[in-house]
């Protein structure tokens, strides 16, 4: 069989034995002290679906993975698909009864978990009908589960992974939404638009076998999942941190000669804001991407100047498998922009007063339409209904814009827009002024109750280390950059910031930093932790 005969043609169970037939002694994946080559991550992904077909586990099964990024988490995710089931990339961040409501709402047959992770999955496991096994990737497993070597060791030589791919458009992963408001929701995915969205983003990123990634995205999200396999397909090295350090992070890209390092803003603002990031050796980086949130353009110059190569801004969501639009390394740079749409795909920008299209630079929602987007909400269809139309456009809850030459701006989030005296303003905004003030590392806005105005901004920012700003200090440079009714009118100095497993702000926990984790001015970043 010829290269062009042998590329992936379904699902992204194919990938693995594409890059395995073409570069099986190079290292592909790198955790910790562990480097798997090509051959080797094909044969344990292999032997993980003997594994799983022995223990009964056919096609259409749902598979999931709860635990913080390793080696075994991404040959299980492999050798799930490779059995024929069907994956459920979980949050490593739910707690017990949101993973119960998970494993139940999919109807999972077996659990992987992290040995952090083990104990919560058994329980919630013990309270779910379908689940037949939870495995475990620790030394020792508790009580009614496996270790992930004995199960592997169900697996003896015979290879009963699935050579009949299922067809484009059948079911490959379950993804659930973060559930802001009431249960998360099943974002169904095809092994189409999840191979696709991983060959379209090794395209638009210029990826090759040379690149070296690093990487802290969690794997169970779809820009963590893209990261990996995008790499994998074009026969890169996968650097996967099992959590970010800023530290690790640096001195990561300098031992490994990194050509890629893949992020959320916080992770950026963490490593710009670390005393390290002035002696590491960055020079062997080619390109990075950010994703996930806003990005202030002062901080992503910042890193631009310190490394000297593009920064790509990004933007993807669950229910289109990951990317939707992304900047290319070669193509000028539109600072502030998440690009242009991926190929194959259209976007259009909704009026928000009727179903209309809006004006260069007006405001409106984003649209997204192609063979990325899902096929529905798992056993939702009213859900699915309300923002997958029959014509195949799925409304993003995103509000932006789009310049002439094609590019994308998100503004905000529709949920997270706030209304003040009348005006709706958006956080978003507002955090890339606040995030170009010297003495800031991080900054969120959330919302606060108020008598005459409704409803009134509030910054909460992370001093950089070794500086002392003052609430007037911030509000001054806001009131220099921004119109009156968009500035915060109040500002909390914290130690840290509510976020995802992924990185990414929690707005709606931020009123809970008014009193819990408020910073003293004369001595920042002194104050606990909220992670």
């Amino acid at each position: 069989m010829s290269d062009v005969e042998s590329v992936p043609q379904v699902g992204p169970g194919e990938i693995l034995p594409y890059a395995a037939s073409r570069f099986p002694d190079k290292v592909g994946l790198v955790v910790g002290s562990r480097r798997l080559t090509y051959r080797e991550l094909d044969a344990l992904s292999r032997q993980v679906a003997t594994a799983l077909r022995r223990f009964g586990i056919g096609d259409g099964d749902v598979v999931s993975l709860y635990g913080q990024n390793s080696w075994q988490w991404i040959v299980s995710y492999h050798g799930a698909l490779r059995a024929g089931a069907i994956v459920n990339p979980v949050n490593v961040m739910l707690t017990g009864p949101e993973l119960e409501f998970v494993l139940s709402d999919c109807e999972s047959k077996v659990v992987l978990a992290g040995a952090d992770q083990a104990a919560v999955a058994v329980a919630a496991a013990h309270s779910v009908g379908s689940v037949e096994a939870v495995v475990t990737f620790g030394d020792a497993a508790p009580t009614n589960s496996l270790t992930f070597e004995s199960f592997l060791a169900n697996a003896g030589n015979e290879d009963l992974s699935s050579t009949d791919w299922a067809g484009p458009n059948a079911l490959c992963s379950i993804g659930y939404t973060s559930g802001t408001t009431g249960h998360p929701k099943g974002a169904m995915q095809s092994q189409q638009s999840v191979l696709l969205n991983c060959a379209y983003t090794a395209t638009m990123h210029g990826r090759t076998a040379n690149d070296v990634v690093v990487t802290a995205l969690p794997a169970p999200h779809v820009y963590g999942n893209v990261a990996v396999n995008s790499t994998f397909l074009v026969g890169g090295t996968v650097v996967l941190m099992e959590r970010f350090d800023a530290a690790a992070a640096l001195r990561l890209i300098e031992d490994e000669r990194a050509t890629m390092f893949e992020g959320v803003p916080a992770m950026y603002s963490m490593m710009i804001a670390h005393s390290a990031v002035d002696s590491a050796d960055l020079s062997s980086l080619r390109v990075s991407t950010v994703g996930g949130q806003t990005f202030p353009p002062s901080l992503l110059d910042r890193w631009q100047r310190r490394t000297g190569k593009p920064m790509l801004e990004l933007w993807g969501m669950t229910e289109i498998a990951g990317l939707g639009t992304t900047h290319t390394p070669h193509a000028p740079g539109v600072p502030g922009s998440i690009g242009v749409a991926m190929p194959g795909t259209e976007l259009r920008i909704r009026a928000l007063q009727d179903e209309g299209e809006t004006s260069v630079g007006e405001p409106g929602e984003l649209m997204i339409r192609g063979p990325l987007v899902m096929l529905g909400y798992y056993g939702n269809p009213e859900a699915t209904a309300e923002v997958l139309q029959a014509d195949g456009w799925l409304r993003t809850g995103d509000i932006a814009t789009v310049d002439s030459t094609g590019h994308y701006f998100v503004v905000d989030r529709m949920k997270d827009m706030l209304v003040t005296a009348g005006y709706n303003v958006y956080p978003a905004e507002i955090e890339r002024v606040v995030g170009g003030h010297p003495d800031v590392a991080m900054v969120a806005v959330g919302r606060r109750d108020d008598e005459v105005r409704g409803e009134i901004a509030v910054a909460y920012v992370v001093p950089r280390p070794g500086t002392s700003p003052t609430v007037e200090s911030i509000l001054d440079f806001c009131r220099e950059r921004l119109a009156a009714y968009k500035r915060p009118r109040d500002v909390v100095f914290v130690s840290d910031l509510p976020k995802t497993s992924s990185g990414k702000l929690m707005r709606r926990k931020l009123s809970e930093l008014d009193h819990a984790d408020v910073v003293s001015l004369t001595n920042p970043l002194t104050a606990p932790s909220t992670q």
